[in-house]
């Protein structure tokens, strides 16, 4: 999923609510509905990319995250993780394997790029391992010093899963994940580390 293709999508306007507007998309060959999520945070560009690398408080701010591993890092604009999202009685919690990457996307913006890789490790029965999963952060700053932010993500989350429940639950993971992700930054007392050795990669203002 890359930047322009995720921008330019028909997207259809579904609600707004604490300064978070939510989308949905048709997918090609899927029931299931793609989501956008958009807004602004008064956060420094700096803080909002050490939060994406303090994977340890991930379940702070990802919406129904139970665990996470690292489970490959081979610089720091590419990781591999394991997330296990909770699920709704009696359905089996969801399993994503997804690599992560960073890269520039325009004029002094960036984009977090999410790729399923539900093969990277064997199965394990105690989850639903996620066979389709593709997500894009962009992070792009205003003119008024805040950063504006869009989260665009499609996953399926299993045949078990109606697809009319899996795209009510769909609107959820946006609002909520954004809502967590404001109120951390915007808290004093969250100071991440940042990551300088992003900059010899990228251009980070």
């Amino acid at each position: 999923m890359d930047v322009q293709s995720a921008l330019q999508a028909n997207w259809d306007f579904r609600v707004e609510h604490k300064g978070i507007r939510i989308f949905s998309s048709k997918v090609k060959n899927s029931d299931v509905l793609g989501f956008k999520g958009e807004t602004e945070f008064p956060v420094t560009f700096r803080k909002l990319i050490s939060l994406f690398y303090d994977t340890a408080n991930y379940h702070r701010w990802v919406h129904q995250l139970a665990g996470m591993d690292v489970l490959e890092k081979n610089n720091c604009i590419e990781y591999v993780v394991r997330q296990v999202i909770n699920a709704p009685w009696p359905l089996q919690k969801r399993e994503m394997i997804v690599r992560t990457g960073l890269a520039q996307a325009g004029d002094h913006a960036v984009a977090v790029t999410m790729t399923g890789e539900p093969d990277y490790l064997p199965p394990n029965p105690q989850y639903h391992r996620v066979r389709h999963c593709r997500g894009l952060w962009i992070f792009s700053p205003t003119d008024s010093g805040s950063v504006h932010i869009t989260f665009v993500m499609h996953v399926n989350p299993g045949s078990d899963v109606p697809s009319p429940v899996s795209n009510t639950a769909m609107f959820e993971v946006p609002f909520y994940s954004l809502q967590n992700m404001r109120n951390l930054l915007v808290s004093n007392a969250y100071n991440p580390p940042y990551p300088e050795e992003i900059e010899e990669h990228l251009c980070i203002i």
